[in-house]
């Protein structure tokens, strides 16, 4: 399968359309992205990050599961909280102002925006978990001394009578959490 998958990749530019392909389901290989953004099979880390990359191409996010998908087959990709991790962030400015942008551990680059909406979660213990759509549902968590950044970057701002914290990027506010919260930290 990862054979053919690099021929077809090598052949495309950009994504592949996974969006337009509903091939029977296989079923479960064993794959799974540790929460850590760790990609295994059958319970072994894949250890070639040139693999991981051209799975996360094939990535898809469907209502109940995530899966790899190719134009003939479909297998079940368990993920324990996002299938990215966001490990860098660039701050840049654009013509509406502000613009974050994360990378993630496969080296795709996506912008905080209206299409790409930045989250905030919260977490068991660490407190609040900050997310970014890399692309159609499919989550980068952001890597915890970028949020710490993010927190930096931070403003007040009224939304429905509640005074939020939150962050700006392309013209979008994505807000953390109530400022009465943020303060009492």
């Amino acid at each position: 399968m990862a054979a053919k998958l690099a021929a077809e990749a090598g052949k495309m530019s950009g994504l592949p359309p996974v969006h337009l392909w509903h091939p029977p389901h296989c079923g479960d290989i064993g794959m799974r992205i540790a929460r850590d953004g760790t990609w295994f099979h059958q319970g072994s880390p894949i250890g070639r990050p040139a693999l991981v990359r051209l799975f996360s191409t094939i990535l898809r996010k469907d209502p109940d599961r995530h899966v790899l998908v190719t134009p003939v087959e479909m297998v079940s990709v368990e993920v324990e909280d996002a299938p990215f991790i966001a490990v860098e962030m660039q701050v840049e400015t654009g013509p509406a102002g502000r613009v974050l942008r994360f990378r993630t551990n496969v080296d795709d680059w996506v912008s905080a925006d209206a299409d790409h909406l930045l989250t905030f979660e919260p977490g068991d213990a660490e407190g609040l978990k900050p997310y970014v759509e890399v692309r159609a549902g499919l989550r980068a968590l952001v890597k915890r001394a970028l949020f710490y950044d993010l927190v930096e970057l931070g403003e007040t701002r009224d939304i429905g009578g509640v005074a939020m914290y939150g962050v700006t990027s392309a013209g979008c506010f994505f807000p953390m959490a109530p400022a009465a919260q943020i303060e009492g930290l």
